[in-house]
């Protein structure tokens, strides 16, 4: 891909990977840690903070580590990206979790999450002749841990730090206008799922409930010029969900979830000396800006998923996700499979745009794969 086009698909991703709408949505920096990274969520509608626990739930909920089925695992996930435009833009994802203690109620675990840009070919135009000036690598990343801690048979919270790097330049700037912003976050989680009770039709039934409030930290410098800093971006996530047995080997679960970002939006300063609307993002701190973030009620986003599981060795998924236009118009509907052999495990998923606008993960398939390299808990009884 030539410079021009592949520079602004970067720079563009970094100010908002929504932005193939016309209509300004909420913009972040580090907008990667907002694209979910693996292909359980991403068969689910991108939801993740209230299903059962896996291998991923690093990047949702750390709280469910403490009510995993098995002792330890780990989990690789490779996403391609804009797959209509470039093929070597990708997000690669990487999780493992380990019970601490003999009695099964306290978690660590760590994650990696990469965005590799691809390659941007430089050059210079020398008189009539163009000359090449290298070759530049942006890229984005962040790595993870968390500790959970099962505060009752029924609840747990974990908490999460984040360091984050953004290097959009890659190299090629030489003048350092623009320059890799770095920066660190919290995540506080919760996860509730209950005993299980007769339920409808003499089924027996479980509730499950989470929460996560995520990536709340500094702003990403990319130009030392304090006044051009960037939020990260900070997500609040609550769902809830129920599972339905059907016998000892049928799951059906269902579950919905609701997101909002808390970072503020455009606000009406005035007008310009034409005297149209003029519109500014606030510069204020993080914890001021979640405040502001609420005058924004089109920053909501919510999902709806379903799985049917067979004896914890096959599922069926699907889901939808729903953005409004003036925030983004990502609406699409996901599929997708997930098989289990022994100790292995494989997730693939799909997505459907389901809006008028572009999407970058439009018709992309998503895998992942798991290793449950520990031993079975307690909570495989629940």
């Amino acid at each position: 891909m030539n410079l021009t086009t592949k520079l602004l698909l970067g720079l563009g991703l970094s100010a908002g990977f929504l932005g193939y709408s016309q209509i300004n949505p909420v913009l972040t920096g580090a907008p990667f840690l907002r694209i979910a990274p693996d292909a359980r969520a991403g068969g689910m509608g991108d939801q993740g903070v209230v299903t059962s626990p896996d291998a991923f739930s690093q990047f949702w909920n750390a709280a469910k580590y403490p009510f995993s089925r098995t002792s330890s695992s780990v989990g690789l996930t490779y996403t391609p990206y804009m797959g209509k435009l470039t093929n070597d833009v990708f997000l690669l994802y990487g999780a493992f979790h380990k019970f601490l203690g003999q009695d099964e109620r306290s978690t660590i675990s760590a994650s990696i999450y990469y965005f590799n840009m691809g390659e941007v070919d430089l050059t210079q135009l020398v008189g009539n002749e163009v000359t090449s000036n290298g070759v530049s690598k942006p890229n984005e990343f962040s790595i993870d841990v968390a500790y959970g801690l099962k505060l009752s048979d029924s609840y747990s919270m974990a908490v999460t730090g984040r360091f984050i790097r953004s290097d959009l330049a890659g190299g090629f700037n030489t003048d350092n206008t623009l320059k890799a912003a770095n920066s660190f976050a919290v995540d506080i989680s919760a996860y509730y799922t209950s005993e299980r009770f007769s339920s409808f039709g003499g089924y027996d039934g479980k509730l499950n409930a989470g929460l996560a409030i995520q990536n709340l930290g500094p702003k990403l410098d990319y130009t030392g010029n304090e006044e051009s800093r960037s939020y990260l971006p900070t997500m609040a996530r609550l769902g809830v969900g129920y599972d339905m047995y059907l016998d000892d080997l049928n799951r059906i679960g269902i579950s919905v979830e609701g997101s909002k970002l808390l970072v503020p939006g455009s606000e009406y300063v005035g007008v310009d000396a034409y005297r149209r609307p003029k519109y500014e993002i606030p510069n204020v701190g993080p914890i001021a800006g979640i405040g502001k973030s609420f005058k924004n009620p089109n920053s909501i986003m919510y999902s709806g998923a379903l799985e049917y599981s067979y004896d914890n060795a096959f599922s069926v998924r699907g889901g939808y996700f729903h953005e409004s236009e003036e925030q983004g118009a990502r609406q699409f509907a996901t599929a997708g499979i997930g098989l289990k052999y022994r100790s292995f495990g494989l997730d693939l998923s799909y997505l459907i745009n389901m809006s008028k606008v572009n999407t970058a993960l439009d018709n992309t398939l998503r895998f992942g794969l798991t290793w449950n390299i520990g031993e079975e808990t307690s909570n495989n009884d629940r």
